[in-house]
């Protein structure tokens, strides 16, 4: 009989995941094959996955706080945030869910489209390709 615990893992460098090759932590980004190498979301391989993850969570706690924000400060503080506006006459909390969410969604569109020309241009990726 074999002892199953003591397995040679030898073998097992060479092997690929279903996915293809993963994409080593050295790997250059300009060395590395998105379209067949493994990529995990939490814990990037590459510099630029790493900086647009980066830019990608700041986004994300970005909007968080601009479409919970004004719900959670209401419950907080509903004395204030119902509160009738002097020029528009709305309540507070109304004209930041109604106008602040999707003004601040647009703006963080913008936002992003900036940050990840940025990256593009850093890491020098081209998207102006011409298409066959």
């Amino acid at each position: 009989m074999t002892d199953k615990t003591n397995h040679d893992t030898s073998d097992r460098a060479d092997a690929e995941p279903d996915g293809g090759a993963v994409a080593s932590g050295t790997q250059a980004h300009s060395e590395t094959d998105y379209l067949t190498s493994e990529v995990n979301l939490l814990r990037p391989s590459t510099p630029f996955m790493r900086d647009h993850l980066r830019v990608i969570w700041t986004g994300f706690v970005a909007w968080a706080v601009i479409v919970f924000g004004p719900v959670t400060l209401t419950a907080v503080a509903p004395g204030a945030m119902t509160s009738t506006m002097p020029v528009l006459g709305f309540p507070i909390h109304y004209f930041l869910v109604a106008v602040g969410a999707p003004g601040g969604a647009l703006v963080l569109a913008f936002w992003y489209a900036r940050k990840r020309d940025e990256l593009d241009e850093k890491y020098g990726i081209d998207h102006g390709g011409v298409a066959e």
